[in-house]
């Protein structure tokens, strides 16, 4: 397969943590080719590097060093194709609707769009083929070109991963119990007080529960029959309960999980693990994975071997395959369901700006895009 054409990109709320980070991504990306950077009018007609209060371990890529900064208004990026969005909530929602309605392709970090019902919520190692309703949502809204696609939440990203691929291998999920423990960078900067994350743990997260509660449903679910709907996954009996907690970890999310399987008797430990290891993310092209889609991970999820009993943890296992995958370790017998596992997700890259442009590299190369 030849190597996909040159596409200009921009990224809104630059000077933020998930901006920073899209940055950085995008800096080494073979195709896509940061031309536009967005942020708040303040920052506006000043170059990057004076705008930013940069806060990653990378210095800032050459290449966007000295890119004025424009306020976040489509008539400022006419040269761009995609958007990428590390918008707050609190303005995402409206620019972005601007952007679509100006025929960009918009991904989105931000949660304002997850719940619309023709906005597709995608975790690109899961369920990237729910970008089939976007000529839905183009023809609602009298476009050509533009569309808007959200990530998940980034404690969700993590958890839908290890649970597509026991769906794919044994069928329907009838309840699954989660408890996060979820670092500080999830929350932003300056993020969480010192005072009340130092020697503690914070048992809430506003909006996080429902949150994963709800988008587990959405992204394990299908299209209906016309192309034009999600169920929510009713066709199966599914149920989730999620508990989040806050805990001094800067990258990171470590997520307790306990599922049942409606196939009954449920498969054993190991078959577990052997289906976790071998799950291969639908849509992504093995043959091509690294020519269209070069951010995504050779192993969607690396399964920590049994003897390895205090694995996965954030300080040794985030960055592997640059965060883009998911760590399973600890998969074992549940006395109240059926099995219980630990994965381990990086919030900041597969949690953030990796799913994006993941979801980014896969409707380019399904024609969703149009260059």
């Amino acid at each position: 397969m030849s190597q996909p054409k040159q596409v200009n990109v921009g990224v809104l709320g630059a000077t933020g943590t998930v901006g920073q980070r899209f940055i950085l991504l995008l800096a080494a990306h073979p195709f896509f080719h940061t031309t536009g950077l967005g942020a708040s009018p303040r920052s506006a007609g000043q170059p990057y590097h004076r705008a930013v209060r940069w806060k990653q371990t990378s210095p800032i890529p050459s290449s966007v060093r000295d890119i004025v900064v424009k306020e976040c208004k489509p008539e400022e990026f006419a040269d761009c194709v995609v958007i990428f969005s590390g918008l707050d909530a609190d303005v995402a929602g409206d620019i972005e609707l601007a952007f679509r309605a100006a025929e960009f392709a918009v991904f989105s970090n931000a949660k304002n769009h997850r719940r619309d019902p023709v906005v597709p919520l995608i975790v690109p190692l899961v369920n990237s083929s729910h970008l089939s309703i976007i000529p839905h949502q183009r023809s609602l809204h009298s476009l050509q070109k533009g569309f808007i696609v959200t990530n998940a939440n980034c404690s969700t990203t993590g958890l839908v991963v290890p649970l597509a691929a026991l769906e794919h291998a044994f069928g329907p999920l009838e309840s699954i119990l989660v408890t996060t423990l979820q670092a500080i960078s999830g929350a932003g900067y300056p993020g969480v007080p010192s005072l009340d994350i130092f020697d503690n743990v914070v048992p809430y997260i506003g909006g996080e529960e429902e949150k994963m509660e709800y988008e587990t449903l959405k992204i394990l679910g299908g299209l209906t029959e016309d192309g034009k709907s999600f169920d929510l996954h009713s066709n199966t009996p599914l149920r989730v309960s999620a508990s989040c907690n806050r805990v001094p970890v800067i990258e990171g999310h470590t997520e307790i999980v306990s599922v049942r399987f409606a196939q009954r008797p449920p498969p054993s430990p190991e078959e577990v693990r052997q289906a976790l290891a071998s799950f291969t993310p639908p849509g992504i092209p093995e043959e091509s994975a690294k020519v269209v889609c070069p951010s995504a991970p050779e192993r969607a999820i690396v399964v920590h071997d049994v003897l390895e009993v205090d694995r996965p943890q954030p300080r040794l296992d985030r960055d592997f395959q640059g965060g883009a995958g998911v760590n399973v370790g600890r998969v074992r017998e549940c006395p109240v369901l059926d099995i219980k596992f630990v994965l381990l997700v990086n919030n900041v890259a597969l949690g953030a700006a990796t799913s994006s442009i993941i979801n980014a590299e896969i409707a380019l190369e399904k024609g969703v895009i149009q260059v």
